[in-house]
């Protein structure tokens, strides 16, 4: 019985598809960001567009644009609301 093909994802894919889309990072320092991913590379360094910045889950503001540093990323994810 011939065994069931199965295709891998690849966290650059996930980042590839997630370019100008909501995002939620989660970062080291229980620090997290949401915004739009404007670009990345491959250290996973982050550039979000209007990024929420949420310490400890309170709301400290919004900023236009930020690059979070690949090295402190815990997860990104994209958001359900981006799902097509």
């Amino acid at each position: 019985m011939p065994k069931p093909t199965v295709s891998a994802v690849k966290p650059m894919d996930v980042l590839r598809s997630s370019i100008e889309k909501n995002v939620l990072v989660d970062v080291k320092g229980n620090r997290g960001y949401s915004g739009i991913l404007e670009g990345y590379d491959i250290y996973m360094n982050l550039v979000i567009r209007n990024a929420g910045e949420m310490i400890g889950g309170e709301n400290k503001g919004v900023y236009e644009r930020i690059l979070v540093r690949g090295d402190n990323v815990i997860f990104v994810s994209p958001s359900k609301g981006d799902e097509r």
